[in-house]
C-alpha cells in the first residue's frame, strides 16, 4: 500500500487545538490511503512547554517534535529522533511563519500546502493555499489565483465539534444559570484574572445564589498554579482586585450527594473546584475541549485572546475584561512591544507606558469585535471594579433578549463550518 508523509508546521497551543486537532481529524477520515502524520513545533512566543502533550494527546498524530528541535531541523534536515520519510508526502502549514513552509518543502521534496486566515505569502513557491475568505485572495498577484481556495475559518470547527458534545445531553442541562469564567493561561493574565472573576462571581452569587460558575482550565494550566492566583499569600494583586481568594477543593470520591448533584447538571463527576473565602464555588472542568459546557454558558466572562475567537464561533454571549490595576503587569504583547515589556530591568516601564499608550487608543481587542470592525460584545478595560462589572452582568441575566441578540450577531460573522474537511480534501489532493 502507498505510504504517505503529512509534515504538519504548528506553533502555539492556540493553533494546535483549534486548527491542528481539527484538521488531523478530517486528513484521517477522508482516506484509505497509509498516511504518517507528523507535527513538528517552531519556536513560539506564546508557547506554554505543554504544546508537545497537546499534539501527543491527539491519536490521530503518530509523531511529534519538539520546538527546541526545530532550527536543526531547518537548517540541516536533522531530526532529535533521526526520523525516515517517505518518498511521498506533503507539508501542511497550521502556524508559525509561512517562510518555513518552503524551506521544509523544498527539503524533503515534498509539495506543499499553507493555511492562510488573514494574509498569503510565498505564492511562487507554494504549491496550494486554502484561506479564510475571498479577501486573501484579493490580495494575490491574479496569476496566482488558481493555487489559491476559500475553504472558511478554521475556528468554525468548534461548531462541529460542540455539536457532537451535545448529542449526549438532555434539554434539562441547558436550564441551568450558567457563566464561564476564562480569566486566561499565562501568569500575566491569571494574577489580575482569577481575583477579579472570583470577586464578581461572589458578588453576582449575593443577588441570584442559583448561578454556577465554572472555569475551563486550559491544557497547559496545573491546577496548583492556577490555585496560586487565588491565595492572597502568593497573589498580592488580589487585594487590588476586590480581595476575594479561594482554595483549591476536590471532592471526595464517596459524596454521594455530589455526584448526584454533578450527574443531573450534566457535569463530569468529582470535578475540583476552587472555593472563596464566602463558600462560593467556581467548577473546575480540566478536560478539553469544554465546548459542552461553554456551550451551556449564558454568558462568560474572558480575557482577551483566543478564547474570544473560540466563544464566538459557539456564539456564546461574552464580556472582555482588560483590568489596568497593574499597568506593568501586562507584557503579553507581540511583536516589539511584547520585546520591550519584557526587557530586564526596563521591562516594567516600557509595559507601563505600552499599557497606557493602549488604554488611550481604544482600540478593538476581542476577535469578533475585530472581524466585526464595531463591538459587538462588551469590552471593559481600565481599573474595574468587580461589582460594576458584576452589575453588568446582572443587567444582562435580567434581560435574556440582549445575550439572544449578541449570540445572533456572534452566529453571523463567521460563516459555515468545514473549513478543515476543504483544507484535507486540498492537502490529501497531492498525495
Amino acid at each position: 500500500m502507498q505510504k504517505v508523509d503529512i509534515v504538519i508546521l504548528s506553533n502555539g497551543p492556540g493553533e494546535l487545538i483549534t486548527w491542528v486537532r481539527p484538521v488531523v481529524q478530517q486528513l484521517r477520515q477522508q482516506t484509505n490511503i497509509n498516511i504518517r502524520i507528523s507535527v513538528i513545533l517552531s519556536p513560539c512566543p506564546h508557547a506554554t512547554g505543554k504544546e508537545v502533550a497537546i499534539a501527543c494527546s491527539y491519536p490521530e498524530v503518530d509523531r511529534v517534535q519538539p520546538p527546541e528541535y526545530f532550527w536543526r531541523f531547518l537548517l540541516w534536515g536533522e531530526t532529535a529522533e533521526n526520523w525516515h520519510w517517505h518518498p511521498q508526502g506533503v507539508v501542511l502549514f497550521l502556524g508559525g511563519d509561512q517562510l518555513f513552509t518552503v524551506m521544509v518543502g523544498k527539503r524533503l521534496g515534498y509539495p506543499t500546502v499553507i493555511y492562510a486566515e488573514w494574509d498569503a505569502r510565498w505564492w511562487r513557491w507554494i504549491d496550494k493555499f486554502g484561506v479564510m475568505n475571498q479577501e486573501v485572495v484579493a490580495q494575490v498577484p491574479p496569476k496566482y489565483a488558481d493555487k489559491f481556495t476559500v475553504v472558511g475559518d478554521l475556528m468554525n470547527e468548534v461548531r462541529i465539534q460542540n455539536l457532537e458534545f451535545r448529542s449526549g445531553f438532555s434539554t434539562e442541562e441547558s436550564k441551568v444559570e450558567l457563566i464561564g469564567l476564562l480569566p486566561g493561561s499565562k501568569p500575566t493574565k491569571l494574577s489580575l484574572g482569577v481575583p477579579l472573576t472570583l470577586a464578581i462571581a461572589q458578588y453576582i452569587h449575593k443577588i441570584r445564589p442559583q448561578t454556577r460558575f465554572i472555569i475551563p482550565v486550559a491544557p497547559t494550566l496545573e491546577l496548583e498554579t492556577l490555585a496560586n492566583f487565588a491565595d492572597s499569600q502568593k497573589n498580592p494583586a488580589i487585594e487590588k482586585m476586590g480581595g476575594v481568594g479561594a482554595k483549591l477543593f476536590i471532592p471526595s470520591l464517596d459524596s454521594k450527594e455530589t455526584e448526584s448533584r454533578e450527574q443531573q447538571a450534566g457535569f463530569q463527576i468529582q470535578n475540583p473546584k476552587l472555593v472563596t473565602t464566602e463558600g462560593v464555588e467556581i467548577e473546575l472542568i480540566t478536560r478539553t475541549p469544554a465546548y459542552d459546557l461553554l456551550s451551556q454558558c449564558h454568558l462568560c466572562l474572558t480575557t482577551v485572546g483566543a478564547n474570544t475567537a473560540e466563544l464566538g464561533s459557539l456564539a456564546v454571549p461574552m464580556i472582555v475584561l482588560l483590568p489596568t490595576q497593574q499597568l506593568d503587569i501586562m507584557r503579553a504583547w507581540d511583536g516589539l512591544p511584547g520585546l520591550l515589556a519584557n526587557l530586564p530591568g526596563v521591562g516594567a516601564a516600557f509595559a507601563t507606558i505600552i499599557n497606557w499608550l493602549v488604554v488611550r487608543k481604544g482600540q478593538l481587542f476581542a476577535w469578533p469585535n475585530i472581524w466585526a470592525k464595531e463591538e459587538i460584545v462588551p469590552e471593559l478595560m481600565g481599573k474595574l471594579k468587580p461589582e460594576t462589572v458584576a452589575e453588568l452582568v446582572l443587567e444582562f441575566l435580567n434581560h435574556p433578549e440582549k445575550l439572544v441578540e449578541m449570540s445572533d450577531r456572534l452566529r453571523s460573522l463567521r460563516g459555515k463550518p468545514g473549513a478543515a474537511e476543504k483544507l484535507a480534501e486540498i492537502v490529501l489532493s497531492l498525495t
